[in-house]
């Protein structure tokens, strides 16, 4: 199993969901685990329910004071901050001409801005380190676009944009950058798809399963460790082959 036994990780979105899984494997790996979620009571069950020490707090990304509260509470408590997982995200789907604006504005808000703004913060943190690694939960939705989802595709494929302009800046720092682009993956959203969505989804999968939040919370965990060091912005897609 990889180490990470010195590390700190933040998960954002991480109350529930892929998010959840991947802050438990942190921890089972070792490392010390900030669950971040908009909700502190949903942080802190989280958190307890990992358990290995770790905590949970409140911060909603796209605000850009409580980003920084997060980070100066994460280096008060626990001394550094050196694996950051952007993985908080929703979605508000609508056929782009029945599309709101509110709902084009609030994914993009959460999407990308809130990696943007965590980016930004943990970057300034990772910098004086001189160590630092930064993983974008991304889409292949942000690679091939969907109908429906124009919003949710266009922060998508934004965050592959800041990935690898942030992979440039920070290089020379020892900080890598890199994104994961999960498929169709088993979670609450995707089970209240109907069976004709489902199917023509699993039609471009050529392993011949739905993936798991277990699958992308392993390409993370690679990301982030020792052995993928010399791998920065570059995008993985965790699809069953959908978009080769």
């Amino acid at each position: 199993m990889l180490d990470f036994s010195t590390r700190v990780v933040i998960v954002t979105g991480s109350a529930r969901g892929i998010g959840r899984v991947i802050a438990e494997n942190f921890a089972r790996a070792g490392a010390r685990v900030v669950v971040s979620d908009i909700d502190q009571a949903a942080c802190d069950a989280t958190a307890a329910a990992i358990g290995h020490g770790a905590i949970g707090i409140k911060a909603n990304v796209t605000k850009i004071d409580e980003v920084t509260q997060l980070f100066d509470r994460v280096a008060e408590q626990l001394g550094q901050v050196d694996i950051v997982v952007n993985n908080a995200g929703i979605t508000r789907d609508a056929l782009m001409i029945r599309m709101d604006e509110k709902d084009w504005d609030t994914v993009l808000d959460i999407n990308l801005k809130g990696a943007f703004l965590v980016t930004k913060t943990a970057a300034r943190l990772m910098m004086k380190q001189r160590y630092g690694r930064i993983i974008n939960i991304s889409s292949v939705v942000g690679i091939g676009g969907n109908a429906g989802q124009s919003n949710y595709a266009a922060s998508k494929a934004g965050l592959l944009g800041l990935t690898k302009s942030a992979a440039r800046e920070l290089g020379a720092r020892n900080i890598t950058v890199n994104a994961v682009a999960p498929g169709f993956i088993e979670t609450d959203m995707t089970a209240q798809l109907p069976d004709a969505a489902r199917q023509a989804f699993m039609s471009k999968v050529f392993i011949n399963r739905a993936g798991l939040p277990q699958d992308v919370a392993g390409a993370v965990l690679f990301l982030a460790s020792e052995e993928a060091s010399y791998i920065t912005g570059q995008v993985l897609a965790v699809d069953g082959g959908m978009t080769m």
